[in-house]
């Protein structure tokens, strides 16, 4: 199992050069190979002059943290790290945006877990059947358990240069799980006012980033760096810097190697490769590494290779040093055998006897995680006493697939509902009954995209929908009683699929007692962004009602979607030319076809406007990667200097203003205050210092930046060098991305049925599932 993030995307604003090592590169822009496809006809305009790729400003923000693909840069999720901390420092403005509240707003859910933490008088329960090098980690986990543990992980250790590298991008910060105790139901059903934002707390003193600055010269790392890192390890980074040189680690881009340049100048003779400090800050490092792929946690052995593969002489030592500073935490996971008896108790009432994997977690997915499992088994274990008078209206009301539906939500409190896109009509109407019936209910979707298309539907008659970001931040839904649970009967998420560990956990705890949460989509989607498989875990639980929609996507391409879906690659009949192939022999090719495509062959044979065309290619480097893609679609449709970072008005953009979450949007203007957006319908100013790293040209998109969202035409992009990048997952994602129209520029040959047919999703090492067993119900 591979700890390195699965993704094909550069980072844009790459941390700078180290002296000591090489600076966080991007990937490679390999040119593509041939192609091999059935000719598109009159969908795909006929080549007429050479289509240029020039290079782009490089503006990125991060996104696409796991799960597209594997190798390109090792600095691709430093973007999503970046964005989320510049956020920490924003403040000052008198009106917050939507970020800013947002993770403020998670800061305030950190510090209730910490106050959790702190009031905990045992142990994290991990059992007691291990020996040897297990029993070793768990017994140094328990020595520090009784105490209360540091909030952010301590980096710090010796030097050498590693052995082999393989690329790693820098760790990511993402929103911490909110932790409380489950309220009493809530009887009133009025709603209360949104609650204002809370003020985003003040990023650190200058008189910190300072110091921190004059550590790094003296280190030889970029100064540019100074704000990054006050950012990261706070006020008195300077000296814990000094101290500590490998807590360089924690600011996001940096790497093992470059962090050991950085304790070689400042330590000298001191600086070893067996210093306990590089050990464990590397253990931490792979973690994060780990998260960034998907992994809420990594099993010990998978560990103590990546850590002996990065250098360190006794990784198991590493290891126990994390675990005893309260850095990472260890568990002890049962594995269930298929075909294998029941395990029998052993005498004396112990646990009984079976297989086990011996699980490493940083605090803050495990606490996430754990978090979820007990406010899950909460809502499944309490219903409401009047549920039958009070759902029956909405029983009533539906029909169909509908009425399925709400049957079972009037009798469970965790309900599943998967299908594909139009099957959103089922929890749409469910909706629109239940706010009917009086009962005070919400749905909310990744993206504002999904919120608009789901406020469309008729049932919904646009109430009651927002997005899973703005009711996290308080800037949409319903208030919060005494307790901060939502004012809520049902809360319906119809994109679980893309939810992380961390916000499902602060969706799930949010909820009174008695609510009914319905968590629906389509399983053959890509995964969250972030860490977990949260919706997969669910579905493999079968903890709770599964409602499958029998609507199917219409048209060839719901077709086309739903035969990939089972994996396979199906010819499908598309007599108006809503599928269309077209083959090209390398990147430069597909980047001319490319743009023809959008400029002229769409909106002349199926009359979609350019702003109604999504393109999607599997990552941001290479010669067809979305930075060469935008440069030649910008250059073609909206050419100008780009003043600002490589901007000009009317620009299509993607907009990040924190991990895994993207925004298409416009560029509206430019001034003193920063850049000017428009994002759907809302207006957004990013700050100047900002834009290069919250920031990206978005004509081009990656499947998971275009996830949750649904265009009039799609462009997928399939060149030669994306062969590695595809999978079943992707390739389902990206076609299902058009509405009335697909075109495929297929350069990649033989690997496209071959990712639909062969090539599933990656796995993720996860706890969900084994902490909801529990909770399953027994034949």
């Amino acid at each position: 199992m591979s700890t390195e993030p699965e993704t094909t995307e550069e980072t844009g604003p790459g941390t700078p050069e180290m002296p000591e090592a090489q600076g966080a590169p991007g990937a490679p822009d390999e040119a593509a190979g041939g192609g091999l496809a059935a000719d598109g006809g009159d969908g795909a305009a006929e080549v007429s002059g050479a289509g240029e790729t020039s290079e782009g400003t490089d503006v990125g923000a991060g996104e696409e943290t796991a799960e597209s693909a594997e190798g390109a840069g090792p600095a691709e999720a430093a973007e999503a790290a970046e964005a989320a901390e510049a956020a920490a420092d924003g403040a000052g403005k008198p009106e917050l945006s939507e970020a800013a509240a947002e993770l403020a707003a998670q800061r305030v859910e950190r510090e209730r877990i910490e106050r959790r933490k702190a009031e905990r008088d045992g142990p994290v329960e991990s059992g007691a059947k291990l020996s040897g090098k297990a029993a070793d980690l768990l017994a140094a986990v328990r020595a520090v358990e009784a105490g209360a543990k540091p909030a952010s992980a301590v980096f710090a250790a010796p030097s050498r240069p590693a052995p082999e590298r393989t690329p790693e991008p820098g760790p990511a910060a993402t929103a911490a799980a909110l932790v409380r105790p489950a309220p009493e139901p809530e009887p009133v059903r009025q709603e209360r006012p949104t609650p204002a934002p809370a003020p985003a707390p003040a990023g650190p003193s200058p008189r910190t980033v300072d110091a921190v600055r004059r550590v790094l010269a003296e280190g030889g790392a970029p100064e540019a760096l100074g704000q990054q890192a006050a950012v990261a390890l706070g006020e008195g980074a300077g000296e814990l810097l000094r101290a500590d040189p490998w807590q360089l680690l924690r600011v996001p881009g940096v790497r093992p190697e470059q962090a050991d340049g950085f304790a070689r100048a400042l330590l000298g003779a001191e600086c070893g490769p067996q210093d306990e400090r590089r050990g464990r800050a590397v253990t931490v490092w792979l973690l994060e590494q780990a998260a960034l792929a998907g992994h809420t946690a990594l099993e010990a052995p998978a560990l103590t290779a990546a850590l002996a593969q990065r250098g360190v002489p006794d990784p198991d030592e590493a290891v126990q040093s994390a675990l005893a500073e309260g850095e990472a935490l260890v568990f002890e996971d049962a594995l269930e055998e298929p075909g294998a008896p029941a395990a029998q108790p052993a005498d004396d009432e112990e646990e009984a006897e079976g297989p086990v994997r011996v699980l490493i977690a940083l605090e803050r997915y495990a606490m996430a995680e754990e978090s979820l499992a007990d406010g899950l088994a909460r809502l499944i274990n309490s219903p409401s006493q009047d549920a039958e008078e009070t759902w029956a209206p909405v029983v009533a009301a539906l029909s169909g697939g509908a009425a399925e539906l709400a049957r079972a939500v009037a009798g469970h409190g965790l309900v599943l509902h998967t299908g594909g896109d139009a099957s959103r009509a089922e929890p749409a109407a469910l909706l629109g009954a239940a706010r009917d019936a009086g009962l005070r209910a919400l749905a909310v979707c990744h993206t504002a995209d999904g919120r608009d298309r789901l406020a469309a539907l008729p049932p919904t008659r646009g109430a009651g929908v927002g997005t899973v970001a703005g009711l996290l931040a308080g800037a949409e839904g319903p208030g919060r009683d005494g307790d901060g649970a939502l004012e809520l009967d049902l809360l319906i998420v119809p994109d679980a699929p893309q939810l992380d560990v961390e916000s499902a956990a602060m969706l799930v705890e949010s909820l009174p007692d008695g609510a009914r949460l319905v968590l629906g989509g389509d399983p053959a989607l890509l995964w969250s962004a972030g860490p977990g498989r949260v919706f997969a875990d669910l579905l493999a639980a079968r903890a709770c009602p599964q409602i499958a929609s029998r609507l199917p996507d219409p048209g060839p391409i719901g077709e086309l979607v739903s035969g990939i879906g089972i994996g396979e690659l199906n010819q499908v009949e598309a007599p108006g030319k809503e599928v269309v192939i077209v083959p090209v022999r390398d990147a430069g090719e597909a980047v001319h076809r490319t743009v023809q495509l959008v400029a002229d062959s769409v909106p002349r044979a199926f009359g979609v406007p350019v702003e109604g065309t999504v393109v999607i290619t599997p990552g941001h480097g290479g010669a067809a990667g979305t930075r060469a893609l935008n440069a030649a679609l910008k250059e073609r449709l909206n050419p100008g200097p780009g003043r600002f970072g490589g901007f000009d008005p009317g620009d299509r953009i993607a907009y990040s203003p924190a991990p895994g979450r993207t925004l298409p949007g416009t560029v509206v203007k430019a001034d003193a205050e920063g850049l000017h957006l428009s994002c759907a319908g809302a207006p957004v100013v990013v700050p100047r210092e900002r834009v290069e790293a919250w920031v990206r040209h978005g004509w081009a998109l990656t499947a998971h930046q275009a996830v949750g969202g649904r265009w009039p035409a799609a462009v997928v992009v399939l060149p030669g060098d994306a062969a590695q990048a595809l999978s079943r997952p992707w390739v389902y994602t990206a076609f299902g991305r058009g509405e009335r129209h697909l075109s495929v520029v297929q350069g990649a040959e033989g690997a496209l049925p071959r990712a639909v047919a062969e090539i599933p999703a990656k796995p993720r090492t996860t706890r969900l599932a084994t902490l909801l067993r529990p909770q399953s119900p027994t034949d």
